[in-house]
């Protein structure tokens, strides 16, 4: 296996990881909205799932870099 080939193969694991984590925060916004908590428990919850959130969408933006780089140079 190239060097290309990891790259292309690490990457496309990267971006699953982050869709990964993107399914996970939706279904835990999905279960706080339906737990009926009350206004600062529900900006709490959330304010903890958009960090992982947006380091979901940065671990998937960079792992389909990788992909694409992988497939330019290889």
């Amino acid at each position: 296996m190239t060097v290309f080939n990891w790259l292309i193969w690490g990457g496309a694991a990267l971006t699953l990881a982050g869709v990964a984590a993107l399914i996970w925060c939706i279904a835990t916004v999905a279960r706080a909205r339906s737990a009926g908590l009350d206004d600062a428990a529900l900006r709490e919850r959330m304010r903890r799932v958009v960090a992982v959130n947006m380091a979901a969408l940065g671990a998937s933006m960079i792992g389909l870099m990788a992909v694409i780089a992988g497939i330019m140079l290889g």
